[in-house]
């Protein structure tokens, strides 16, 4: 069997399956292009592990790949496709080299101030502005925000409804008054809706916003705004790191009240959708302030001999 038939024909199960499985289609699609028209058992191991190697050995992406062809090929050979597979049996140590950008209360005040109709185009700088401040303020991912629909998004008591999000999950978020106000002023003055969608947030001409369209505005606002990474890294902050920030954010406030933290990090794990606590600590980078804290903290457990 042709490897680009037997790819889809896996992907069409896994998806009948209740599946989501774009990131896994993805590799696989990509993965069968560059073998060519070849047969499920004509892929050569040497050819496989360039695929993977493309972003380098030992990266998360060369992970993601390789667990993914792992149950491609598992697929393949149970149904004698394949005779047998040929990926490395064993995945090399994943190096942790990227780390979250965490905006400062500066940071955020000077991307709001690079926001003008030049840098926004299609978009009006009301809709950047008030994606941005729901990013940051409610911690949501760019697909939920995209996603939220009218009848979701509750201005009387302060909630949005997320619906089947990441992992397939639900969720209700409760916001503060400030962003209620910022999300009902932009209803208020946002365009009609131009088709059949139902999307809170909309173009100039009421068309539901494309994810690549923000993040393109996203990147000239950034670099407009001056805010960019010091520490040497390849990367510049993303759109996603208002969430990590949002996530610090709150850690931090915690500290500082004197709240039980480690009673509250289940809540924050809820708050933003995660499937356990240990993808929310992913989350949580450790800046100076939050380690000058945690430190007063443990000085005070210390010397005090007990339990704050």
């Amino acid at each position: 069997m042709k490897l680009h038939r037997a790819v889809e024909q896996y992907i069409l199960l896994k998806q009948s399956l209740g599946c989501r499985f774009s990131g896994q289609s993805y590799f696989l699609r990509a993965f069968s292009r560059a073998m060519g028209k070849v047969t499920v058992g004509q892929v050569k191991s040497a050819a496989a592990r360039a695929y993977l190697d493309a972003y380098g050995p030992g990266t998360e992406t060369w992970m993601n790949r390789w667990t993914t062809l792992r149950g491609f090929y598992a697929y393949a050979i149970a149904r004698g496709i394949a005779q047998h597979s040929p990926l490395p049996l064993r995945a090399p140590k994943v190096v942790q080299t990227f780390s979250p950008y965490i905006y400062t209360k500066q940071d955020l005040r000077m991307l709001l101030d690079a926001i003008t109709p030049e840098r926004t185009k299609n978009l009006s700088p009301q809709t950047m502005r008030t994606l941005l401040l729901l990013l940051y303020g409610a911690g949501l991912r760019l697909s939920e925000a995209l996603n939220l629909e009218d009848s979701q998004v509750d201005l009387k008591e302060r909630v949005l409804h997320v619906q089947r999000s990441k992992f397939f999950k639900s969720r209700l978020v409760p916001i503060g008054p400030k962003l209620a106000k910022v999300l009902a002023d932009y209803k208020q003055g946002r365009p009609s809706i131009r088709g059949s969608h139902q999307c809170f947030f909309r173009t100039s001409i009421g068309c539901r916003l494309a994810r690549a369209t923000v993040g393109h505005i996203f990147r000239a606002v950034r670099q407009a705004s001056g805010v960019r990474r010091t520490d040497g890294a390849s990367y510049q902050p993303r759109l996603h790191d208002l969430r990590h920030s949002r996530a610090t954010h709150c850690l931090l406030a915690w500290y500082r009240e004197g709240a039980d933290v480690q009673t509250l990090l289940p809540q924050l794990s809820a708050y933003l959708g995660h499937v356990d606590i240990v993808k929310t600590q992913r989350y949580l980078t450790i800046i100076p302030e939050l380690r000058e804290q945690a430190s007063e903290r443990f000085a005070r457990y210390a010397w005090g001999g007990g339990r704050e």
